[in-house]
């Protein structure tokens, strides 16, 4: 598989969590072969657009989603221009694919996130602080969603969340873990005993993709996020 369909299913794993997630707080979205769009601002954190290939038409897209201020867009490609529109690049990042991994990563030690209380608890661990709600006990039930948790001694010491979607990809995303700074063997265990045969994927930045990448990711393409 080429590095672009591996991005393509990067992308298209990362737009239907964003619609898993949005749709969550009452706000679907609208995907197609160009991209995923909210017709409504989306929740803070999350894109108002994913793009899902090259090319996407700059003004067809920003015609799907509110473009005023506070507008994002997920440039799955890097290969927008927005800056006429009024946008300036927030973020700048690398896709990722990891191979799919064998049980030599061990017993999974991770646990899923099963009800409200452990939901609460997962939140407060991601945000470092009181949970804001921003997490609907709805993903909880959503059949291509999970939430991950490592707990220690009942506290919640790192999580992340994963899907499963069309793209026949593990996505993960929101992976935090303060206290060491490197979950990956953790969350590759879990997929290689509950989703054996899948490649996993995600997108880092930073420091965050360095952590990745020792722990056997390949960059495969960058993304930017662009904001108004």
């Amino acid at each position: 598989m080429t590095d672009r369909a591996r991005t393509t299913a990067a992308a298209r794993d990362n737009a239907e969590w964003c619609e898993a997630f949005c749709a969550s707080h009452g706000l679907p979205g609208a995907l197609d072969v160009d991209a995923w769009a909210s017709p409504r601002r989306t929740p803070e954190g999350y894109p108002d657009a994913v793009t899902l290939r090259r090319g996407v038409d700059p003004r067809a897209l920003l015609a799907r989603v509110d473009a005023g201020p506070g507008c994002s867009v997920k440039d799955s490609f890097a290969d927008l221009d927005l800056r006429r529109a009024g946008f300036d690049v927030l973020l700048e990042a690398a896709w990722l694919w990891h191979a799919p991994p064998a049980s030599g990563w061990g017993a999974p030690s991770w646990r899923e996130v099963t009800d409200e209380a452990g939901l609460l608890a997962w939140e407060a661990a991601w945000a470092d602080g009181p949970p804001a709600g921003l997490f609907r006990p709805e993903l909880l039930a959503h059949p291509r969603v999970r939430l991950l948790a490592e707990v220690v001694d009942g506290v919640v010491r790192a999580g992340c969340v994963v899907t499963r979607g069309s793209a026949g990809v593990v996505g993960v995303s929101n992976v935090f873990d303060p206290e060491r700074g490197d979950p990956w063997r953790g969350i590759l265990a879990w997929v290689a005993a509950r989703a054996p045969g899948r490649a996993v994927v995600g997108y880092e930045a930073g420091k965050a993709l360095d952590t990745a990448v020792a722990a056997g990711f390949e960059p495969i393409g960058a993304l930017r996020v662009w904001l108004r």
